[in-house]
């Protein structure tokens, strides 16, 4: 009997059950392939199980039983389930167990007296009994198929609405021994043989670790093919040298009062050859907060300013805008060069500026471009795909240069910006203060009162942030509307301000204004000041609640702070934090390196969803990890750059399949690109 191909409809197929296909499809199960693509989540060892516990544990069990009795109840609006187990093997020595649901009534049906049961998850103490609440569960029947659910290393599929992880079972078996399995694109011989049964129905465990590790790296090697792609692409893309003389930028340092780290004249370098290049730039900046990289952008649109083209910079705030408007002006007004701005609220400049700055109103008709020749988007993980692309597509294939003052973490960087350049800025200008961190109770306020006070006698200035504006019935956390008459009331003698992101652009505007001037001694603030704000004589952030706030984003924060020369104090508060807050805080008072935090951050949170497809077109992963299979990725990595730098447009026989899968509608265009 000929095997059917891997992308037969399983609505062509007589053992696909009609029912089932609508629940199937919301799995995104359609066709063969995609139900031998449809990975265990876990697997159960059910040639042993565990005891019966006599105590409740933290760790989930995996028993076996028959079910004594069952009830249902209704307990006022609730409806309870309840089934009694007891340990087959142990007789009458047994000690049930009581699995209990709660408003699932139609479980009743699946699960009846005298049933065998294998049922998964942790035992918790309730009165005077162990029970299990919401189990996973799967009842054990003597028919044809029971070798596929019992007495072996069996998987457990993500199941949904109508589709058990029983049927799918079922299922992916016919599939595997019917169809073709999906094509493996990895180049070399060192896949195992019958990898797809062995991810399925392993034999041991051993035999299921390799065939994993196998169809990760596939997975990974799928992305890097297309992210390789893309930078093999941009390294063809045809472009317009756009490098001026550099006497402008040699006026601007000549004027500087510190001198410029070694970082930053490397990638300085590297900027100036990608824009001397017959090619369009890709590059990616990553510096850690206060490591200069607005002066390095500025560089860049000095020498395209200088080559006849315009340059704009996209910042996420008005007032981030504003402050680099601001900033290039100081620098540039005695240069001749001009700037203007575009922001929703101001419009400041002449008709045919050389350096544009702006925030997203740039994306819209109302800004007009002249030769626009390169993008410089700043804080880009604030602006989604379409955003940029929108800035990007409006000039004549424009250089495009985005910076980051989150540092992303190497396998991050390998696929979310692997299609880009990627620079980085390590230092600090030295004439940077000391920022020193402490984690602190509520219990230390009036110590911390006597230092504020202290601090703005002698004239610095101080952030207080919150992460709500206002009370939540919902969450246990101070506000910072509510907490702002606090301070008013705590600190007579001295002016305290407020921002938040429900005020108007405007009052934002003048309240970091009057900060920055110097009106303001404490600013009671939220996270609308984490992006760019550099009022250099602000010496001291308390963060108030601060195990609430996400580790990378706290470094961004207290990097709001130290931007002048004098020493710095940020101060975490907190009275309870939870064990994973307790370990944010602890790396914070441990280090300021953004780069060491990024990769502490990767490891308390896990990647997420890092690769979803409407973010980025890249292939999703269903098996590998980020974290944990970090060392794979990179040996993806390796051998798909390896196989572009031999044969960059894949168009050598051999390369035939990798071509069909790189050239794919799905993800063959980079978001970068529009």
């Amino acid at each position: 009997m000929s095997r059917l191909p891997a992308n037969t409809p399983l609505a062509e197929l007589d053992w696909a059950n009609r029912p089932r296909l609508t629940s199937l499809a919301r799995l995104g199960i359609t066709t063969t392939g995609d139900l031998i693509r449809h990975f265990p989540r876990r697997y159960e060892d059910r040639r042993k199980f565990d005891q019966f516990p006599s105590e409740p544990t933290e760790q989930a069990l995996c028993l076996f039983g028959t079910v004594e009795k069952t009830t249902y109840r209704r307990f006022g609006p609730r409806r309870i389930f309840e089934a009694r187990i007891v340990d087959e093997a142990a007789g009458v020595l047994s000690t049930p167990l009581t699995c209990r649901w709660f408003n699932m009534p139609w479980i009743k049906n699946l699960i009846l007296g005298g049933d065998r049961i294998v049922i998964f998850g942790k035992p918790r103490l309730r009165g005077q009994s162990l029970v299990m609440e919401h189990p996973e569960f799967e009842t054990i029947e003597d028919d044809a198929e029971r070798l596929l659910h019992f007495d072996r290393i069996t998987p457990i599929h993500p199941a949904g609405d109508g589709v058990t992880t029983r049927g799918l079972r079922v299922l992916i078996n016919r599939a595997l021994e019917e169809s073709d399995p999906p094509l493996l694109l990895w180049p070399d011989a060192s896949v195992p043989e019958n990898v797809w049964r062995n991810v399925h129905f392993p034999e041991s465990e051993q035999e299921q670790r390799e065939a994993s590790s196998a169809l990760i790296r596939e997975e990974f090697f799928c992305v890097q093919l297309v992210v390789c792609s893309r930078h093999a692409a941009a390294a063809r893309s045809p472009g317009t040298p756009r490098l001026g003389t550099g006497a402008l930028w040699n006026r601007v340092a000549q004027s500087l009062p510190f001198s410029l780290t070694p970082s930053q004249e490397k990638v300085m370098g590297e900027i100036s050859t990608d824009l001397a290049a017959p090619r369009r730039m890709n590059r990616l900046l990553q510096g850690d907060v206060g490591s200069g990289k607005t002066l390095v952008a500025l560089r860049a649109m000095l020498e395209v300013a200088e080559s006849g083209w315009q340059a704009a910079l996209m910042a996420p705030t008005q007032i981030l805008a504003e402050q680099h408007y601001l900033n290039f002006r100081r620098l540039l007004d005695p240069l001749g060069i001009s700037v203007s701005l575009r922001t929703s609220a101001r419009q400041e400049g002449g008709d045919a500026p050389q350096l544009i700055v702006g925030t997203h109103a740039l994306l819209f008709e109302g800004t007009a471009f002249d030769r626009l020749g390169l993008v410089v988007i700043d804080e880009q993980h604030k602006f989604g795909v379409v955003q940029r692309s929108r800035l990007i597509a409006r000039g004549d294939a424009p250089d495009v240069l985005v910076m980051t003052a989150t540092p992303i973490p190497r396998t991050i960087t390998q696929t979310l910006y692997g299609d880009l350049d990627v620079s980085f800025l390590r230092e600090k200008p030295a004439a940077r203060g000391v920022v020193v961190t402490a984690v602190r109770s509520s219990k230390k306020l009036p110590d911390i009162l006597a230092f504020l006070r202290k601090e703005f006698a002698e004239g610095r200035q101080a952030y207080i942030v919150y992460s709500l504006v206002e009370e939540s019935d919902k969450l246990i956390a101070k506000a910072a509307t509510v907490e702002f008459e606090k301070w008013r009331g705590l600190l007579p003698q001295f002016t305290v301000g407020l921002i938040h992101g429900r005020l108007a652009a405007d009052e934002k505007e003048s309240v970091m204004r009057d900060f920055r001037d110097g009106k303001i001694d404490a600013l009671v603030a939220t996270t609308v000041i984490e992006v760019g704000v550099d009022v250099p004589n602000a010496t001291i952030m308390l963060i108030e609640n601060a195990g609430r706030f996400g580790l990378s984003q706290t470094h961004q924060l207290r990097g709001r702070i130290g931007r002048g020369t004098s020493k710095s104090y940020c101060i975490l508060l907190d009275d309870d934090p939870s064990p994973s807050a307790a370990q944010k805080l602890a790396v914070l008072e441990k280090t300021s390196d953004g780069f060491e935090i990024a990769e502490a951050d990767l490891q308390l949170r896990g990647p997420g969803d890092l690769l979803g497809t409407a973010q980025t077109g890249l292939p999703p992963l269903q098996l590998g990890d980020l974290l944990r299979d970090g060392e794979l990725m990179t040996e993806a990595r390796h051998v798909a750059m390896a196989i572009f730098e031999k044969d960059p447009t894949l168009s050598h026989s051999r390369n035939h399949a990798l071509a069909a899968f790189v050239n794919s509608p799905r993800w063959a265009t980079s978001p970068l690109d529009g």
